[in-house]
Formats: C-alpha cells, structure tokens, sequence
C-alpha cells in the first residue's frame, strides 16, 4: 500500500517566559497603582472641582508604560527551550488505523497538531496524501454564531467538497449526530456533548482521505463513543486513514492495527498494537500519589477553573506499607474557582491501567463563589482489585458543559493479600467483600 503520511526529523520547541516574581500583573492593577501614584503626590485631587487655571500640570515625565524602565516595576525574568517533539520519524500507510499512546506531555497532541497543519513544526519535513479532518478539540472549525446546519456546510467547504456532495452526505450526519431538533440552532449554545457529536459526524462522513482524532471523544457518553470506535473502525476498512489519540488501551486495541508510544516528545517504540501497549504499560509509573501546583498561573486549568493539588490518601499506618485491596483510599483534590456565582459539578473518573473505567461519580450542582475548594471522594476498603489505576477530574458547568477536565493527575498501586487459598488473577475491575450466608438445607427445601 502507498504511503499517505511520511514524516522526517520532525522537532516543534517552544519558548517558555519565567519570571521570579509569582504576581500576575492585570492591567486593572497597573491603572490603579498610576491612578494612586497620582493622588499621593497631589496632581490630582478626587471629590473636588478645579478651574482651569487652577489644574496642575503634569511633569515632563509623564506615566510610563510598564515595560519600559522608568516608574514600572520590573521583574527579572529568563526564557527556557522546551521540545515538544524531538526528532520524529515514521510512515502512515493508506488504510492504516495508528493508535498513538504516552503519558500526559509525552507530545501526543502536539503532534496531530503540526500533522493536522495547525502548528508549525521548528524543523523536519512532513509529506501528506490526501484530505485531512482533524477533530482535536471540542468545537474545531465549528463557527459559534452559525447553526449545526451552517456548519456542516461550512466545514465541508475547507475540506474542498462541493455543496452537492455534502447534501448528499448531509441527513447521514444529522442521523450520527442526534441532533436534528437542534439543526438551526447557534452551536454556540450545544452542550460539550452535542458538540462533540456534530463534529465528529462532520469529520467521519465527510470523506476525508485522512481521519486524525484526539481525546476529545471522551467527553461524549460511553454509547456515542462506542458510535465513534465502530465508525473509525468503517473508515479504515474502507481504505481511508485513521491516526487515534486516547488514553482508553482498550479502544487503541480494538480499532489500531498499529501503536506509536511516545515519550518526552520521541518515540520509544512502534509496532503491534499490542506489544506496543504491554510495553507502555510495564514502564506507566505505578505510584504517583500527589501533584501540587503552587502558582496559579501555571497550574492546569483555563479561565475558569485552575488545579491546584490532587493527592491520593490511603489509610496505612506508615509510609513504607503498601496500599492492599483492603485499604481505605481518599482521593482530594484542591482547585481554584475564578468565575463567581457559578454551578459547577465535580466529576472523578477511575481508570485501569489497560484503559478500562472502574467508576465515574460525580457531584450535584453546586453554586460557588471564586475561591479555592476542597473535594474528598473516599474509596471503602475491599472493593478494587490488585493492579495499578489512574485518576481523572471534570469540572462540569450547569451540569452539560465541561469547563476543564486533566486526566492520568495522581497514579496508585492496589497489591493483593491472601485470598483464601486462590492464587490466580481475580477478574474484574472491582473486587468488593460481599457477604454469602451457608446453610444445609433440609431434604424437603430441595
């Protein structure tokens, strides 16, 4: 088969400011330190009113702007090179379903990124073949103002199809995506999953040649996503391309014919999806029970909500004891609210190491002010099984919206105990101590 994606010496680095002072500076903050500069030294005077001839006059030496070196505080300040990919090379080919697998920062969505043609590459070459639709983040290519039927249309102009071609599409879309009572509304006002379900349809059936996914597909219920993996799965059977980002191993191993692990932007391994996922998941850290971010400005979040720790507590009485399947588990998490008066909804997903979701349970509305806020969601004792587990946390606004979601934040180790003379693997996500009762029974009860 051709070769639709080829890719050589690919590098992408940033330049990341750090300043010793944590302050964030607001504009809000430089007008009121000039305005109060002012009324200190008696320019301006508040509360009364001055004649023309009376009005002072400015110095020559007139407000500055703040990067400049006069009145501004200065704060010293470095740069740091950070690559996120270094020295990339591998070949898709037509009709392959590539599954691309790393740990958080390991460079994963920079990648599709600079593939899907929105990021630049530093350096490398890149050769496509063929149309590409991208679905790398929540809305993509969708116009806020215009309605789900706009947008479609929209959507597939760039991808160059005439206006024929995709009505002749339009109804299978409007079918995926379940969204016909909402065809002429603003997509603006589509719930994350609504969302979601429109630009994926639009992606899928639009004919690209190429078909590049990201985690997005993980906002949507475990129904639509089970949707999307069988659609990917039709894509790839009818010789198209599929490059699928997702930390869920169970769907890498179900859809991709081959998986690339990356790691700290390279990659470190290529192949069988399956010896590629049994690799990533003996060198997965098994125990990474706190994430702290002091400074809010670099902590993980957007403008709405920011972490600020996740630490996973468990009930052992030293630090050198292990946590077993009989040992109570905290899971807290602090984070800042920066919208007031809002409703938000806390959400804690708990994953397997191979991708499988034990639980996911969440919180009612709750109405909150802007500040930092402590959760706690405790785990009973004998209820997981023995392996390794991983935490993700939404933060879900008017319970619809996901206003921020950060997966794989802590990693824990369950080991097990003497299980009453069994020594296989048990199966099974969950490993709860039920109670049985045993009676004999006599010979009429039977």
């Amino acid at each position: 088969m051709s070769v639709v994606i080829k890719v050589e010496n690919l590098s992408k680095s940033y330049t990341i400011s750090h300043k010793s002072n944590e302050r964030y500076v607001a504009l809000r903050d430089v007008i009121a330190n000039k305005a109060k500069g002012l009324f200190n030294r008696g320019i301006v005077q508040p509360f009364k009113r001055l004649s023309n001839s009376t009005i002072p006059q400015l110095p020559n030496s007139t407000v500055t702007h703040p990067s400049s070196n006069s009145t501004a505080t200065q704060f010293p300040s470095s740069t740091e090179e950070f690559w996120a990919l270094k020295d990339i090379h591998f070949e898709v080919k037509r009709g392959d379903r590539v599954g691309i697998i790393g740990r958080n920062g390991a460079g994963k969505s920079t990648l599709l990124k600079v593939l899907s043609r929105i990021t630049e590459p530093t350096k490398g070459r890149i050769e496509i073949t063929g149309r590409v639709a991208s679905l790398l983040e929540v809305g993509t290519g969708f116009h806020p103002e215009l309605t789900g039927r706009e947008n479609i249309f929209l959507n597939g102009a760039i991808l160059g199809m005439t206006r024929a071609e995709i009505k002749k599409k339009f109804d299978e879309i409007v079918d995926f995506a379940e969204i016909e009572k909402f065809l002429d509304t603003p997509v603006k006002r589509y719930s994350s999953g609504m969302y979601v379900r429109l630009a994926f349809a639009v992606a899928a059936h639009l004919e690209p040649e190429i078909l590049i996914v990201d985690e997005v597909l993980a906002v949507g219920d475990a129904q639509f996503q089970k949707k999307c993996l069988g659609k990917m799965e039709e894509v790839g059977k009818e010789g198209r391309t599929v490059l699928f980002v997702s930390h869920n191993m169970s769907a890498i191993r179900s859809l991709c014919s081959t998986a690339l692990m990356l790691n700290c932007g390279s990659i470190v391994e290529i192949g069988r999806t399956n010896f590629v996922i049994d690799k990533y998941l003996n060198t997965i850290e098994s125990t990474h029970l706190e994430n702290t971010w002091n400074n809010i400005a670099t902590s993980p979040g957007n403008e709405y909500i920011r972490l600020k720790s996740v630490r996973i507590i468990p009930e052992i009485k030293s630090q050198n004891d292990n946590i077993t399947v009989a040992t109570p588990i905290a899971i807290r998490f602090e984070f800042w609210n920066l919208v007031p008066n809002s409703f938000i909804n806390l959400s804690l997903v708990l994953w397997t190491a191979s991708g499988e979701c034990v639980f996911n349970v969440g919180s009612k509305s709750l109405k909150l002010k802007k500040g930092i806020y402590c959760s706690t969601c405790s785990i009973p004792g004998n209820f997981l099984n023995d392996g390794t587990y991983s935490v993700e946390i939404y933060f879900v606004k008017d319970s619809s919206l996901v206003l921020f979601k950060k997966s794989q934040v802590a990693f824990f180790q369950v080991h097990d105990i003497e299980r009453y003379g069994w020594y296989g693997k048990w199966i099974g996500a969950v490993r709860p101590a039920l109670p049985f009762s045993l009676e004999e029974c006599n010979e009429h009860h039977i």
